[in-house]
């Protein structure tokens, strides 16, 4: 910005440049408690950047994703009667391959599906009756959300009939599979989310051809971040994705994530020319 200030006064004077760092973006959260509540209350601009890794092409879409959660409610057995009571780790660990299988043969390149943490307990001489599964399900348009809901519907139907006819005449499991369907619920802390698909000509061509910024092609896939809560703003408003790395190569979210400090003066040069190319417009 302070590049952007000299070489054009008009940045900061008439233009406004306002910059949000926002909580709530990680962790499943999708900008509930940071972006959403911002936007609500009009703090949005003509021009909207969210900054993720893109290797610096816009990218003026962002899919949505919604969590479905699996929950096993049974009663505990110690290990010298494994049998007495419900096993929810073999369930959700059968469950688990189920779903994996079943949705993934399903789901196409663009909407991946995520069987994500599950969770029993630390013991070794302990049958755990209550357990958690959670599936990350991202999709690009309401219609491919609503389809995924479905699929994964069938899919926990089909595998709790899959776990009752493979481990009901084990002995240590017979009550598990008898009871499975009973105590295994299928809810979903979170779905129905927005989508962002942004179309501008006037700005797009700001961005390419003044800016010297490239869009990412049609072709390639979106990725989830809270810029599908810029998808209701008025049509003369455009909002696009942009930033230094990308999710891959730079290990987002995992354990080694880094970003070069080339990337990170290439994203300060990139925004420096886009505000100075907004403010000549």
């Amino acid at each position: 910005m302070r590049a952007a200030v000299a070489a054009e006064p008009r940045v900061g004077r008439e233009v406004a440049v306002l910059v949000q760092a926002v909580s709530g973006e990680e962790g499943g959260a999708m900008g509930v408690f940071g972006t959403r509540p911002l936007v609500e209350a009009g703090y949005t601009g003509a021009l909207n950047v969210f900054c993720e890794p893109t290797g610096l092409r816009y990218l003026p879409r962002a899919t949505a994703a919604a969590t479905a959660r699996l929950r096993v409610r049974g009663e505990d057995a110690i290990d010298d009667c494994p049998g007495a009571g419900h096993n929810a780790t073999v369930l959700l660990g059968f469950l688990a391959q189920h779903l994996a299988r079943e949705l993934g043969a399903a789901a196409g390149p663009r909407d991946p599906v995520c069987v994500a943490g599950m969770g029993t307990g630390p013991l070794h001489n302990r049958v755990y009756g209550s357990g958690e599964l959670l599936l990350n399900l991202p999709y690009r348009d309401a219609g491919s959300g609503r389809r995924a809901e479905e699929r994964v519907a069938a899919a926990v139907r089909s595998g709790l009939a899959g776990f009752r006819r493979d481990f009901g005449g084990l002995p240590e499991f017979a009550r598990t599979a008898a009871d499975c369907e009973r105590i295994t619920r299928l809810d979903w802390p979170k779905r129905g989310l927005p989508v962002l698909d942004d179309r501008h000509p006037e700005f797009e061509d700001l961005l390419t051809r003044r800016a010297g910024i490239a869009r990412v092609p049609d072709a390639e896939p979106a990725f989830t971040c809270d810029a599908i809560w810029a998808a209701g703003l008025p049509d003369d408003a455009f909002t696009v994705v942009l930033g230094p790395g990308e999710l891959g190569a730079n290990r987002a979210h995992a354990a080694g994530e880094f970003a070069e400090a080339a990337q990170l003066d290439a994203f300060a040069s990139a925004v420096a020319r886009l505000l100075v190319a907004f403010a000549r417009r």
